[in-house]
């Protein structure tokens, strides 16, 4: 290549001419590219789209959605990760949520953290009793007596308790796996598959409660956060979320751990959130739903992954269509301030529905300013209207056994 030659972009800006003896030409180019700031800071870019794409705006499902995957109570104590006890605290009213559903086409919610023993009494109380019909309230494990000689007992005894009260199901959050530890807090992990729970799983299939378990996290949870990581971004912010060493299982050995839970229980039914935290990884997903034929996913707070491989993400609906439920993983403000992608308002479940409903491209996943979970947009599946009532309504329906409400 001579010394002239050009490799760069005359669209852009053209080669600087020479002068005789080689020298550059006096007066700046007036083409050239202005210099740019070198010291701003990732946290500080928020870069807008140029893309001038079809924006559909859609208020309202085009059928009644059963959101299942909400958080409306929590336990209020809680030892390394570890949810414990009786004594709730309520993030909402049931009045203030009623406008929102009415307003988003939700037929109900279902509150899946709804405690234990008199905290889901109270729980059921505040919301299933106040409005009959639109919030269901699941039940938890009972962790504050793992230390029990006959926990296994103890907590399978809870669960038949818990259907008689009004629990619609047992909620599990990732505390199987990443959080319990034979002393709560201090110890070696207690694995997904430990015996000891299997009276729990079974306890859950002979009172017909479903199992909600959510199993790991996204994938980049279990990497290093360095500059590599895709959610690097969503770890600075939260530096607990990461699950990264020899401290922690991998991410493969706790999906393996869930599917032998879900081998050696038949009989029960389990829901696993968060599209089973294999939205990166669809094809191992199907694989164990295709093996388990008692299993069924959310799709709650996955847009974000689902939304950014559209076709391979429909292929994976249509084939499963009968397993797959609605859910946002909403909590209500404040509480769920600091994470946008699961704040309870209007534009989440809008942003839910453009999602499911239109063939728009490149758009926001979360209410927030910048991407909360990495650094994309998403596109629409533009599912078909049979389609669509099985995810938002009926396989929600028929899991939870839920009257038809058409006359």
């Amino acid at each position: 290549m001579t010394d002239d030659a050009w490799t760069g972009c005359l669209c852009c800006s053209p080669p600087a001419a020479k002068v005789a003896g080689g020298e550059q030409p006096s007066g700046k180019n007036p083409l050239e590219t202005a210099p740019v700031a070198a010291d701003l800071r990732l946290v500080d870019f928020a870069p807008r789209s140029m893309l001038g794409g079809k924006t559909t705006r859609v208020e309202t499902p085009r059928f009644p959605v059963i959101d299942v995957h909400t958080h409306l109570t929590w336990m209020r104590e809680t030892r390394g990760g570890v949810s414990l006890g009786e004594d709730m605290i309520a993030f909402a009213d049931p009045h203030t949520l009623l406008p929102l559903m009415d307003r988003k086409g939700i037929r109900c919610m279902v509150n899946l953290t709804g405690g234990v023993g008199r905290g889901l009494e109270a729980s059921i109380a505040r919301f299933d009793r106040v409005a009959p019909g639109r919030f269901f309230t699941m039940t938890e494990p009972s962790f504050h007596l793992f230390g029990e000689a006959d926990y296994a007992k103890r907590q399978a005894d809870a669960i038949t308790r818990a259907a008689h009260v009004g629990a619609r199901g047992l909620k599990l959050l990732k505390t199987l796996g990443l959080y319990l530890r034979e002393g709560i807090d201090r110890g070696a992990l207690v694995g997904i598959d430990d015996a000891r729970f299997d009276p729990m799983w079974e306890a859950c299939a002979a009172t017909g409660l479903p199992v909600f378990l959510h199993t790991a996290d996204p994938l980049a949870f279990f990497e290093p956060t360095d500059r590599h990581n895709e959610r690097y971004e969503e770890l600075a912010q939260h530096p607990d979320w990461s699950f990264y060493g020899a401290d922690y299982p991998s991410h493969a050995e706790l999906m393996a751990a869930r599917d032998r839970v879900i081998a050696r229980h038949p009989r029960t039914t389990f829901v696993l959130l968060h599209v089973g935290n294999q939205g990166e990884r669809l094809d191992d997903l199907e694989a164990t739903l295709a093996r388990y034929p008692n299993t069924m996913v959310d799709i709650s707070a996955r847009i974000g992954e689902l939304g950014r491989q559209p076709r391979r993400s429909r292929a994976f609906v249509e084939r499963f269509q009968d397993r797959v439920l609605f859910g946002t993983d909403a909590v209500p403000p404040p509480y769920g301030d600091a994470v946008p992608q699961q704040r309870l308002c209007d534009e989440l479940y809008e942003i839910y529905y453009r999602f499911l409903e239109t063939d728009d491209e490149y758009f926001d996943y979360a209410p927030a300013v910048a991407p909360p979970q990495g650094r994309w947009s998403i596109y629409g599946l533009g599912l078909p209207s049979d389609i669509l009532r099985k995810i938002y309504h009926d396989n929600a329906a028929r899991l939870l056994r839920l009257p038809d409400p058409t006359p």
